[in-house]
């Protein structure tokens, strides 16, 4: 979800007065030609909001709070759950900490040993969103966003969703509402209120058997991706061989 320009050249001058916009720009690291064009289409990303605020040093919640469908940002942050946390764990980490559990090594599962790769990873969008689901969440998407089902499916697919769907799904849900933004990599978990070593407590808390049960599904995620990955190429190469 955009911003309309309006509400953004309102903010930028609340917040930096006396900087032009290539000022802004230049504080923010992003490109002058990038903003411009945004502007003149009356809509300015999310994301360029958020790199600006980091730029001045304003904490990314409380700027978004500022524009429509935030505004409840801020005073919706708490801690995430525990399976929001291990869904956010790759499955390369959690094959390794339960091998290192099989092998039963001293201090197995520490923080220290565990040394997780940071998040997003290949799957996070989808794994949170079956994390945090209700039951019903991508109906109640769907019905309160105005998005439709197959688009929403095609977003999760893509391992993405954009911040609005995002946010929407964590009121659904009633986890954080910093969450969804989190797991799609616009905020980092510390803007986002994520316990630094939350991650690594939360899959150290799991039992072995519930690990591996953990395992199976997102192999079996992987697996299936893999074999749509496959077969997609193989209709590309059949394709170019009937083009040729």
């Amino acid at each position: 979800m955009a911003v309309t320009a309006k509400a953004f050249q309102l903010w930028r001058s609340q917040i930096a007065p006396h900087d032009n916009v290539s000022d802004v720009c230049r504080v923010a690291g992003i490109k002058r030609s990038t903003l411009a064009q945004q502007v003149v289409r009356g809509k300015v990303s999310v994301t360029t909001v958020v790199a600006i605020a980091r730029g001045y040093g304003i904490p990314p919640v409380d700027a978004l709070a500022v524009f429509e469908g935030y505004e409840d940002l801020p005073a919706g942050i708490r801690q995430p759950t525990d399976a929001e946390l291990v869904s956010q764990v790759s499955h390369i980490d959690i094959l390794r900490l339960l091998i290192a559990r099989s092998e039963d090594r001293g201090g197995a599962g520490t923080d220290l040993e565990l040394n997780l790769a940071p998040l997003p990873h290949r799957n996070s969008v989808r794994a949170w969103v079956e994390a945090v689901d209700p039951g019903d969440l991508r109906q109640q998407l769907a019905a309160s966003t105005g998005v439709a089902r197959q688009n929403l499916s095609a977003q999760l697919t893509a391992g993405r969703l954009t911040p609005e769907i995002a946010v929407q799904a964590a009121r659904i849900a009633n986890v954080s509402l910093a969450s969804g933004l989190v797991v799609t990599g616009l905020l980092t978990p510390q803007e986002g209120g994520w316990p630094e070593e939350g991650r690594a407590r939360a899959l150290c808390a799991m039992s072995d058997l519930d690990l591996v049960f953990l395992a199976r599904d997102r192999l079996d995620v992987l697996g299936k991706q893999i074999r749509r990955a496959e077969l997609d190429d193989g209709k590309d190469r059949a394709m170019w061989e009937n083009l040729g």
